[in-house]
């Protein structure tokens, strides 16, 4: 009996104030979550100690699960310029945690993971929480009072869905959704497109 092969995936809400994470355990065709939680920085008022704890938590959460991968939720364009600027520290410190560890990072929109979840790419956090109930057997007790908690759960999850989607494009190129991870992988994808 073959073995099947087993990836661990860390998806990440990020945000200055609260950051969520979940982490999925794929083995063949069975996914389960392993943990959420979030990262409370409310009582911390200094921005740059917020970046630091937010480092020092991702790198502990790396340790203790060992993922295969981390998948973020980028920061949606359509708010200000100011929280912009918090989510996208946010995002880069998660990022970098990643990288100390070796740990390839991809990217989705909100919009990419909600229907990658629910089918709807405008669907409520309410909708998503109770999709992955519903796909992942949740309990009401592993529930926390924060939708960051499922909303990084739920970019681990649209990982693996956009991963073994027969639409995705595989391997170390796959990027954000299955746009070509660099410019020579995008020449080797699209030869037809490209003129000498």
């Amino acid at each position: 009996m073959v073995e099947q092969a087993e990836q661990i995936i860390i998806g990440i809400d990020p945000g200055t104030n609260v950051l969520g994470y979940g982490v999925l355990k794929v083995t063949g065709r069975k996914v389960e979550a392993m943990a959420m939680g979030v990262i409370d920085l409310r009582k911390v008022s200094d921005v740059y100690l917020k970046l630091g704890r937010i480092f020092e938590r991702v790198n502990s959460i790396i340790e203790a699960f060992s993922p295969d991968i981390l998948a973020i939720e980028s920061p949606f364009c359509g708010k200000n310029v100011q929280t912009m600027l918090k989510l996208g520290r946010a995002q880069g410190v998660v990022m970098a945690a990643a990288i100390n560890h070796q740990i390839p990072v991809v990217e989705y929109a909100p919009s990419k993971i909600k229907q990658a979840v629910t089918g709807n790419g405008a669907a409520t956090k309410e909708m998503v929480q109770r999709m992955l109930i519903h796909r992942l057997a949740l309990t009401e007790e592993t529930l926390l009072p924060y939708f960051d908690a499922t909303d990084a759960l739920a970019a681990a999850l649209c990982h693996h869905l956009q991963a073994h989607s027969p639409l995705a494009t595989l391997g170390p190129a796959h990027k954000s959704g299955g746009r070509a991870g660099s410019w020579s992988d995008f020449v080797k994808q699209h030869t037809d497109r490209i003129h000498r």
